[in-house]
Parts: C-alpha cells; sequence; structure tokens
C-alpha cells in the first residue's frame, strides 16, 4: 500500500475509533441516568400490575371505579410533572454550569409551586369529583352495576386525597436529584414504596390474617402509605447529604426566589410545561372518555390494557428522562455542537431499543388479560388495546425522546404545540367525530388515533433537524 495512503487509512480509522468511543460514552452518560429511573419504574409498574390483578380478582366493578380515578389521577399528576419540569430545566442547567445557588433556588420555586398545584387539587377533587367520575359510567353491559362502579370510584378517590402531600413532595425531591445525575436513591426508595404498597394491598385487600378484607379501599390506603414511605428515605436521605450536595444547607430559613429568575421560570418553564402536561394529560382522559361512549367494559378493557403497556413502555419512559438530563447540562455547559450531534442519536437509540421490546408485548398480548376475573369481550379488548401499542412502540418511544430534546433547551411554547396542541387539534376531534358519527369498532377507533401519532413524529425529526431547541438558559 502507498504509505500517504496507509497513513490516511490509519487516521481514518483512529478518527472513527475515537467517533464510536464517544457514541458509546455518550449511551452510557444517558443509560447511567435512565437504568435506575428504568429499574425503579418496571418495580412500580409490575406491583401496579399485581395491584390491578388484584382489585381485578374482586370484580370488573371495582376494577372499574380505580380505573376511572386512576385516569383522574394521572391528570393531576402530570400537571404537577408539568410544573416541576419546567423548573427541572434550569435546574439541570445550574447543575451543568455548577451553580448550586441556581439549584437551590430553583427547589424552592419547586416546593411553592407543588404546594399551589395540591391546593387545588384538592379543591377540584372534593368539589367536582362525582361529576369526573360519572361522565366515564356509560351503557352498562352484561351485568356490569354502574350505580356500584360509581360507589367504589367514591370510596377509592376519598382515601386517595391523602396522598397527594407527600406525592408532590417527593417529586420536588427525587426530580432535583436525577437533574443533579443522582438517580440512584428515587430508585431505592421507589422500590421500597412499591413492596410496600403490594404487601399491604395483598393485605388489606383481601383480608389476610389480622388484617379486614376492604377491596378497594384497602388498595387505596396501602397505595397512600407507601408514599409516606418513599417521601420520608427521599427526604432523610437528602438532607443526610447536604454536605456533599450542597444546594440542601438552609434549603428552608427562606423561601425566597430571586425575582428576575422566578420571571424567567414561570415564562419558559412553568406556565407553557404545566399547561403542556395538564393539557396532554386531559386529551388522553378525554380520549379515554371518548372510547368509554362504547361502554363501561371499554374502561375495563382499557384499565388492563394501560397498566401492561406501562410496563414495557418503562425502558423509553426512563430513556427519555435521561435524554433531557444529558442534552440540559450539555446545554447548560455551552456544549452546543456536542448536544445538536448527541440529540437525533439518543432519539434513534431510543426507537431501536424499542422495536425488540414492542415485539415481546406482541406476543404476549393474550396473556396478561387472561388473569382477569372479567368478560370475554373485555379481554379481548385489552389484548387487542395491548398488540397496537406493541406494534407502535418505536414511533412513541422516539416521539418521547423528541420531546425531551426539545423542552431541554427551554423552547416551551413549541413543545407545547408539539405535544398538548397536537393531541386537542388532532387526536381528541379524531377520536370524538369516530366515536359519535361511525359505527367503527372501538378496536379501530384506537388504532386510527394512536397511526396518527406518526404525523407528529415526522414533525419531531423536522424541529429538531431545525436547532429550534439549541439554548443555554441560565448563562
Amino acid at each position: 500500500m502507498n504509505p500517504v495512503f496507509q497513513g490516511e487509512a490509519l487516521e481514518n480509522s483512529g478518527f472513527f475509533w475515537e467517533h464510536d468511543m464517544k457514541h458509546k460514552e455518550l449511551y452510557k452518560k444517558t443509560l447511567w441516568i435512565a437504568v435506575p429511573i428504568m429499574i425503579q419504574n418496571l418495580i412500580t409498574n409490575f406491583v401496579s400490575l399485581l395491584d390491578n390483578i388484584m382489585v381485578g380478582q374482586v370484580g370488573t366493578e371495582q376494577m372499574s371505579g380505580v380505573a376511572i380515578v386512576n385516569q383522574l389521577m394521572f391528570v393531576f399528576n402530570i400537571t404537577v410533572f408539568g410544573a416541576l419540569s419546567g423548573a427541572g430545566i434550569f435546574c439541570a442547567q445550574f447543575f451543568g454550569k455548577k451553580d448550586k445557588e441556581g439549584v437551590k433556588d430553583t427547589f424552592r420555586f419547586k416546593m411553592i409551586t407543588a404546594a399551589a398545584i395540591t391546593i387545588i387539587g384538592l379543591l377540584i377533587f372534593i368539589l367536582f369529583g362525582d361529576g369526573l367520575i360519572s361522565a366515564y359510567l356509560h351503557d352498562a353491559q352484561k351485568g356490569i352495576d354502574l350505580a356500584a362502579t360509581f360507589g367504589y370510584a367514591k370510596e377509592y378517590l376519598f382515601i386517595m386525597l391523602w396522598g397527594l402531600v407527600p406525592f408532590v413532595w417527593e417529586q420536588v425531591y427525587s426530580g432535583t436529584l436525577r437533574e443533579g445525575g443522582r438517580a440512584m436513591t428515587p430508585m431505592v426508595a421507589g422500590i421500597v414504596a412499591v413492596v410496600t404498597n403490594m404487601v399491604f394491598n395483598y393485605l388489606l385487600i383481601f383480608g389476610i390474617g389480622i388484617f379486614p378484607a376492604m377491596g378497594v379501599v384497602g388498595a387505596a390506603i396501602a397505595t397512600v402509605l407507601s408514599r409516606f414511605v418513599q417521601v420520608a428515605i427521599v427526604v432523610i436521605w437528602t438532607h443526610k447529604k447536604a454536605d456533599e450536595l450542597g444546594y440542601v444547607h438552609g434549603l428552608y430559613t427562606s423561601l425566597r426566589v430571586p425575582k428576575a429568575l422566578a420571571f424567567r421560570i414561570v415564562k419558559k418553564g412553568l406556565v407553557p410545561l404545566m399547561a403542556n402536561e395538564f393539557l396532554w394529560a386531559a386529551g388522553v382522559a378525554t380520549l379515554a372518555q371518548c372510547y368509554s361512549r362504547r361502554g363501561i367494559d371499554v374502561v375495563a378493557a382499557q384499565n388492563i390494557s394501560s397498566t401492561v403497556v406501562n410496563l414495557f413502555n418503562v425502558m423509553f419512559v426512563a430513556f427519555g428522562s435521561g435524554v433531557s438530563v444529558v442534552i440540559g447540562q450539555m446545554l447548560g455547559a455551552n456544549e452546543l455542537k456536542e448536544a445538536k450531534k448527541a440529540a437525533p442519536r439518543l432519539i434513534w437509540f431510543a426507537g431501536g431499543m424499542c422495536i425488540v421490546i414492542g415485539g415481546v408485548m406482541a406476543a404476549l398480548c393474550g396473556v396478561f388479560p387472561n388473569v382477569y376475573n372479567t368478560t370475554d369481550d373485555v379481554r379481548h379488548l385489552a389484548a387487542s388495546f395491548i398488540f397496537i401499542s406493541a406494534v407502535l412502540m418505536p414511533i412513541h418511544s422516539m416521539l418521547h425522546s423528541t420531546y425531551f430534546t426539545l423542552r431541554s433547551g427551554g423552547k416551551t411554547l413549541i413543545t407545547f404545540i408539539f405535544d398538548s396542541g397536537f393531541s386537542w387539534l388532532v387526536s381528541v376531534p379524531t377520536a370524538y367525530l369516530l366515536v359519535t358519527l361511525t359505527a367503527m369498532p372501538v378496536v379501530y377507533v384506537y388504532l386510527c388515533c394512536q397511526c396518527i401519532e406518526i404525523i407528529k413524529c415526522v414533525v419531531g425529526f423536522i424541529l429538531i433537524k431545525k436547532d429550534v431547541w439549541l439554548s443555554n438558559i441560565v448563562s
């Protein structure tokens, strides 16, 4: 070989080796944050599946009542997530900048925001809970008692309200730890909490030993108890590590947040992200309500399918959180070129992971519904919903990472239009029109609403390519 070409070949091989190593480091760094979240969410969703099966063993009315309340609680939980994520964008970039005072101020902002949302949420559930539950009760089929379903839902909701405060408090602490790259403690706390939930679910739902059989009320008590356990672990650990973490010192000596920072968080993060997450979650709840117009058995089937799908979705959900932290820290450190190269690689990596996972879920779509003590119609519907979600999982995975990439640069108006805007302008009207104006079976309605997410995926790629998200908001 010509020495000149040989030298070029060696140089190029070194370049590609270095290039490949950078890719591996990128994936490794993202997975280092994502894997603990995956483990925590996997255990949480597996226990939720077991809890769901336990309640399902009691009866279809009980399972449907719990499913309706959990759909309403989902809107509250996602609203909290959105509000805290707005401040979390700044928090991740402050960590990248190594600004501990900035992290402390952002933490205080989260606490004030979480308290306000909790008060509003409690008022809404107390004053309008009955009406919200009733919106999901349509056309009883094959002996399903709507009045009994309503009663079980009310009982479950009343107990679950006691768990709102520990839930939001834990979210503030765990979110801040993850944004600083410390995901292990929230994972451990989550594991202990779900084990607590599982044990007390078994004891209180069926009445084992000295414990009375309390049905759905027992399930709610177990959930609330587990939330108190989870927040206690996270808060105690954080304050014991005050010297190491830095931003914990003097955290509660004042709740003052600099006006300039508070205004920036509200403008760039809180308002658009909280509104986005609330409207997106409300869109999901409205979609479920549209599907429920075809019968209460659809509510039961969706409860089964969503529990199973959430179990398999933990990988790409957690990976999206890792993408948010890694890209956010790059932007905070002014590594804009590196972030630009990293984003599309992470998005494609997320989609590739879910090809195999989706295949496994599709193969098992008929197994999980058979465990439930319910009708054959409910089992068949649930299996169909699971199969559709499995086939489209790679698309949803890429969408999830795309959303977190766009959000990491503080371009929250774009993510608002991209996420909740699409949901209310496209997905919800499509479901409503198909349900009310056609006789299309609910499975095909669900398939159509899931497939139009492909449009959203294309739009997301265009936005990533145009670099509209590349921004340092803490410099």
